[in-house]
């Protein structure tokens, strides 16, 4: 990602110190958290940050009101970033632990996976979440990446409950096999609760979290298997979606502007 995108009302841009990445934790702590039922641990509860390793090696988006800014930003949206050449030089990728990435990290092209994504409660009318796109796709054209990867959460764990969800995706939005994670052996939930013909798709559709409808409206597909994350309360697939469909839809909508 080349600049700061400015709207008027909120930036989006690259932190690039270390108080602008601690704003994004605690944006995500608040998230994950406060709001989802996350499970921290002592220091994370203490701190009132989400934070793990990873932070350090990782790229991190930050959409930040301007007004509500007075000395740190006020990070209302974040996304994190990490590509394979610079995960391959520290401990691979997060979604690693929970899907066997075998077939993607062998893709020829550059690859990128993104994760701990949210936004405020006060920013989600689509705003915030349009200028994270329009960043990603500036990164993904800044890096020459070919293809981007990462987890995607249900709330909850109960399979059951999601279970048209989770069976539509795997019916009619399954990766091709030679770029298919499979869920790691010893977390594999199978996603086909219901067969085929017995789902209502346009229900199904409908059930499905925004932003795993909004990876399907980018081309996105998905891996065999879900995995309970119980820390997170989170029911967990992994999504892949290749990126020139991105770096096209916004460069057309958003170039002739002038604004990058």
């Amino acid at each position: 990602m080349k600049d700061i995108i400015d709207n008027g009302d909120l930036l989006v841009y690259l932190a690039d110190n270390p108080i602008e990445i601690e704003c994004a934790q605690r944006l995500r702590y608040q998230v994950f958290y406060e709001e989802m039922g996350a499970v921290p641990s002592l220091a994370q509860r203490r701190a009132r940050m989400d934070e793990d390793p990873f932070d350090d090696v990782c790229d991190h988006l930050l959409v930040v009101d301007k007004a509500r800014s007075n000395g740190k930003p006020f990070v209302v949206g974040t996304y994190r970033m990490l590509r394979r050449s610079v995960a391959e030089k520290s401990e691979g990728f997060y979604s690693g632990d929970e899907f066997d990435l075998t077939s993607l990290i062998n893709y020829p092209g550059e690859i990128v996976e993104l994760g701990r994504s949210c936004v405020h409660a006060d920013y989600r009318s689509g705003a915030a979440m349009q200028l994270l796109w329009r960043g990603i796709a500036d990164y993904l054209d800044t890096h020459g990446i070919e293809m981007m990867f990462g987890c995607a959460s249900f709330p909850g764990t109960d399979t059951d409950a999601i279970g048209a969800g989770l069976s539509y995706l795997h019916h009619y939005h399954l990766a091709p096999e030679e770029i298919r994670p499979r869920a790691q052996e010893t977390r594999f939930v199978g996603m086909d609760r219901f067969a085929a013909d017995a789902l209502d798709r346009r229900s199904a559709l409908s059930e499905l979290p925004p932003l795993i409808k909004g990876y399907l409206r980018v081309g996105g597909v998905v891996g065999d298997g879900a995995v309970i994350d119980e820390q997170f309360n989170t029911t967990d697939i992994c999504v892949i979606v290749e990126c020139t469909r991105i770096t096209e839809r916004y460069r057309r909508h958003y170039k002739p502007s002038g604004k990058s």
